[in-house]
């Protein structure tokens, strides 16, 4: 499954944004910080984008009192996991994947802002949701 054709131009408005905060920040700062000014250029652009969006953790059919927290979501269909690391790894995919299965969503943007471009710190994870 691919993502939708709205759910890539919002994609779009997110990296567009991404991009405007790095221009204005550079790398070398905490996630947080660029999570939060991300969350205002996002707001800025008209979009609605929330912070610290609790997830709630199901294990097993029981619900947990423990929750997971999204960096951000965006009009409540893309997920955000924001970075400030000198190389995206691994389990940074398969953190943002596992978010994206237990929220039931197509698409989340992978945002390490610790590059000197960008575009060398974007990845978009897809989640194959079933038919």
């Amino acid at each position: 499954m691919t993502w939708t054709s709205p759910l890539s131009a919002l994609s779009e408005r997110v990296i567009g944004a991404a991009i405007e905060v790095h221009r204005h920040l550079g790398p070398g700062l905490l996630e947080s910080v660029y999570a939060d000014c991300l969350c205002e250029e996002l707001r800025l652009a008209g979009l609605l984008a929330e912070r610290e969006v609790a997830l709630p953790l199901e294990y097993k059919g029981v619900r947990l009192a423990r929750t997971l927290r999204l960096d951000l979501l965006v009009e409540n269909q893309l997920i955000i996991e924001t970075k400030a690391v000198s190389t995206l790894e691994p389990v940074h995919t398969a953190q943002l994947l596992t978010y994206l299965r237990l929220a039931n969503q197509p698409l989340g943007l992978l945002l390490n802002f610790n590059v000197p471009a960008l575009r060398q710190g974007i990845k978009r994870v897809v989640n194959q949701l079933p038919e």
